[in-house]
């Protein structure tokens, strides 16, 4: 079980700044525009893994497991752009640890190696394994598991007992699912499950291949359902973009918010500092698929899009309009070119952690202790975030927002809080 470190945040808005050309109701709209453009790339490209469980489950192979995994990692690229749209709009964290949540005890779901150990104080049901068992025993009461259903997984299993770690939904449960668990540690490599875990009959490997490939197939069809609900939210007479247009003033203090926490606290601190200071290969933000530098890269991108409000889709084309830059241009243009040069920076030093990952230096790698080389490129990055987190906070001031305390982390803030 990966531990998340978070301070506590806090949210105070005034808003004073004067009157500009450049209108913010044409901003929101964009910014609305970009949303519901990436949560329904996310949607297409979570029902083509979705057809591509399907065909695994169907028909186990070899070739129909790789297909399922290349469909998660496509599936991953626009869905980590729309992180930007936490934090600032209450729908969207109130729905996010459905389809996102992170770090897992992988137990729960299915089998695990002898060394990832058994129930502890902090999680009872930290090798609950519901793949192996139709009927689960939760605190005492009873539970028919004999059918897994996307119900069973929502309502039941996900933070079963309250425990923020018992992930039985979204991305990260499918991973595990279709990669396994990483057992390399430091060294190369990511999860190595066998295709013969949804085989029939004698084929079958580990035991419950029927089960597995249920499971497999509840969480693909609830990530999809879960996905063509938040489109809807973002679309015409939506809430979210209702929500987003009802206040001009608190609509770009929604944008400003997300673009700095996610920068700051989320991914700066949890999901990159804090692996670097525990040098834990289970600190990755995708540790089953040892796809964690893209989740970082894509998540710079996100922040960079909401700045410029322009937004790359899946089929090439491109959602733009009016733009937080715009409208910082017009009060202090110096500062728009200085915020622009920081979020290309960040993005740059992200880039570089993803380009040596694709050339053979893998993240876990990367987070060994005494590898001066992967500190390197990981705290390039987290300093790049920082950077162009304080960069938002002078963009805040100039537009006349008073105190957005964005979301923290003890790895920034509290090192020694860490080892406490």
């Amino acid at each position: 079980m990966k531990r998340v470190y978070l301070a506590t945040t806090a949210v105070a808005v005034a808003f004073t700044s004067p009157a500009f050309a450049v209108e913010k109701a044409a901003i929101l709209d964009n910014y609305a525009d970009i949303a519901q453009a990436g949560y329904e790339d996310s949607l297409a490209t979570a029902q083509v893994l979705q057809a591509a469980v399907n065909a695994l489950v169907e028909s186990p192979s070899a070739e129909n497991l790789e297909a399922a995994k290349a469909a998660w990692l496509a599936a991953r690229v626009p869905y980590q752009q729309t992180e930007v749209f936490r934090f600032g709009n209450a729908i969207v964290d109130d729905w996010e640890g459905k389809v996102n949540a992170w770090p897992l005890d992988e137990g729960l779901i299915d089998y695990v190696d002898a060394s990832y150990g058994g129930p502890s104080d902090e999680n009872a049901f930290a090798v609950l394994n519901v793949v192996a068992n139709a009927k689960l025993d939760l605190s005492g009461a009873m539970v028919d598991a004999s059918a897994i259903t996307p119900a069973l997984l929502e309502e039941t299993l996900q933070e079963a007992d309250g425990v923020e770690a018992n992930v039985a939904t979204g991305y990260h449960a499918i991973e595990f699912l279709l990669w396994g668990q990483d057992l390399n540690g430091h060294g190369a490599g990511a999860g190595e499950r066998p295709w013969t875990d949804y085989a029939m009959g004698d084929d079958c490997t580990n035991g419950n291949c029927d089960r597995r490939g249920e499971y497999l197939q509840a969480a693909t069809d609830l990530l999809v359902s879960d996905l063509e609900w938040m489109a809807a939210q973002w679309a015409d007479g939506g809430e979210a973009r209702s929500s987003v247009m009802a206040d001009e003033d608190a609509g770009i203090i929604a944008m400003l918010t997300g673009m700095g926490s996610l920068s700051y606290g989320e991914t700066a601190g949890e999901r990159m500092r804090l692996g670097v200071m525990l040098n834990d290969p289970e600190e990755e933000h995708s540790c089953f698929a040892d796809n964690t530098h893209n989740d970082h890269y894509y998540n710079g991108v996100g922040i960079q899009n909401v700045y410029l409000g322009e937004y790359v889709r899946t089929d090439g084309s491109v959602v733009s309009g009016a733009s937080l830059a715009d409208l910082v241009a017009e009060s202090n243009g110096d500062l728009n070119v200085e915020m622009q040069s920081k979020l290309s920076s960040a993005v740059m030093a992200l880039g570089r952690i993803k380009h040596a990952a694709e050339s053979g230096f893998a993240y876990d790698q990367m987070l060994e202790q005494g590898n001066a080389a992967g500190e390197a490129l990981i705290m390039g990055g987290v300093n790049g975030l920082v950077d162009q987190t304080r960069s938002i906070e002078r963009v805040v001031a100039a537009l006349g927002v008073d105190a957005i305390e964005f979301e923290g982390s003890d790895s920034l803030d509290n090192p020694d809080a860490v080892f406490q």
